[in-house]
C-alpha cells in the first residue's frame, strides 16, 4: 500500500513557466558521497555548462567547509589560536549561524563543535574504530566541545575561537550544498529539478509531463529492525515541490564491540552514542540545510523528546521506532497534514 504527501502549501513561482525540454542529469562524487542532478532543459541550454557550474558551486562548499581539508575555511577556524577572531565567508558564516541556532533550540541535541566526539568514535577523518573509548577519552573529548562558547559578530561575518573548539558542519553542509545547487539552477533559468547529495534532497518545478518530482522515504531494510521482527513499513511517496528531505538514522554508519552496537549519531550532551530505539527521522522541510540539522537533532532527541520538539517547532517529521515486531511509525502533525 502506497501513502502520498503533497506540501500543504506549494512554492512555486508565478506564473508557473511549463516544464518544455528534456531531462538532463549528471552525477559524481563530492564531499564522501555522491551527488546526482536531474533537470529539465529547454532546447539550445548549455548542459554542459550547467554541469561545469554545479560542479563549481560544490567545489566552493568544500574549499568553505569541509573539515576533511586542512586548507578550508572551516580548518582555518579550528586551527586559530584561542580567542583569535575569524573572519568566514558568507556561505560558511551562514550555515556557522544556522548551526547555532539549531543547537541553541535542541538544548544542544545538535552541536556544531562535537567534531572531536566524532573522531573519538571512529565516524570522522581520524579514521574508523572498532572499540568503544574509555570514559577517560570521552571526558577529555567533551573538553574540546561547546557550542555556547562560539561567539559571533554578524556584522563583521567572523567567529571567535575560545580554544582548541573543533566546528564539524557533517551533519548540515551536504543539505547546504543541496539548497546552493538549486540556488544555482534557479539563477540559471533552470525552475525544474532535483537535486540530491548523499540521500539529502531538493526538488523544483515539474518533470515534462506535469508531474511533481515525486520521492520514497527512506526507510531501514529489514535487516536493520529487531530480531524476529518484519522491517516492513508504509510506502511513502512526497511530491517534492519546493521541498526538501533529509534522513538520519542509525542504521547507515555503526560498528559493533562486545555484543553492543554504536551508531554514528552521537549525543554532544553525554559524549556517546545515542542510545534509544530510534532507527530514523525524516524530516521534510523548505531548506534542506535545516532538514539536514534538525534530523540530526531528532534522532539524537530520541522518539519522545524528539516528537515534542518537533511537534513544537512545526515540523514535519517522521520517527521510526524499533520494536521486537518491527517498526513503529510517529509522525507529527504537520507531516500528518501532507497525506491524501
Amino acid at each position: 500500500m502506497n501513502r502520498v504527501l503533497i506540501p500543504v502549501t506549494l512554492d512555486l513561482p508565478q506564473p508557473v513557466p511549463e516544464p518544455q525540454g528534456s531531462i538532463a542529469q549528471w552525477a559524481d562524487e563530492t564531499m564522501g558521497t555522491t551527488w546526482a542532478v536531474r533537470a529539465v532543459l529547454a532546447r539550445g541550454q548549455d548542459g554542459g555548462g550547467l554541469e561545469a557550474g554545479i560542479r563549481a558551486v560544490l567545489d566552493e562548499v568544500i574549499a568553505q567547509m569541509s573539515n576533511w581539508s586542512e586548507i578550508s575555511d572551516l580548518s582555518r577556524f579550528n586551527r586559530a589560536d584561542a580567542s583569535a577572531w575569524v573572519t568566514l565567508p558568507e556561505d560558511c558564516f551562514t550555515v556557522l549561524q544556522a548551526a547555532l541556532d539549531t543547537a541553541r533550540d535542541s538544548g544542544g541535541a545538535y552541536d556544531p563543535s562535537a567534531g572531536p566526539l566524532v573522531d573519538l568514535w571512529g565516524f570522522g577523518p581520524a579514521g574508523k574504530r572498532h572499540t568503544a573509548p574509555t570514559a577517560d577519552d570521552v571526558a577529555r573529548a567533551r573538553q574540546h566541545c561547546g557550542w555556547q562558547r562560539i561567539e559571533i559578530d554578524a556584522s563583521a561575518r567572523r567567529a571567535r575561537q575560545p580554544g582548541g573548539l573543533s566546528l564539524d558542519f557533517c551533519a548540515i553542509a551536504k543539505g547546504f550544498a543541496v539548497d546552493a545547487v538549486s540556488r544555482y539552477l534557479l539563477a540559471q533559468g533552470v525552475p525544474h529539478h532535483l537535486v540530491e547529495i548523499g540521500g539529502e534532497l531538493r526538488g523544483q518545478g515539474l518533470k515534462p509531463d506535469g508531474m511533481p518530482w515525486w520521492i520514497e522515504l527512506e526507510s531501514p531494510s529489514a535487516s536493520a529492525t529487531a530480531e524476529g521482527g518484519t522491517g516492513r513499513t508504509l510506502r511513502t511517496l512526497v511530491a517534492l515541490l519546493g521541498l526538501s528531505i533529509a534522513t538520519s538514522g542509525d542504521y547507515r554508519r555503526y560498528f559493533e564491540h562486545d555484543g553492543r552496537r554504536y551508531a554514528h549519531t552521537i549525543d554532544p550532551r553525554t559524549g556517546y552514542p545515542a542510545a534509544h530505539a530510534l532507527a530514523s527521522v525524516t524530516v521534510l522541510h523548505r531548506e534542506c540545510m535545516l532538514a539536514d540539522a534538525l534530523s540530526t537533532a531528532l534522532t539524537v532527541l530520541g522518539p519522545e523528546a524528539g516528537i515534542t520538539f518537533a511537534t513544537r517547532q512545526g515540523l514535519a517529521a517522521r520517527f521510526l521506532v524499533r520494536t521486537p515486531h518491527g517498526f513503529d511509525e510517529r509522525v507529527t502533525p504537520a507531516f500528518a497534514a501532507m497525506q491524501t
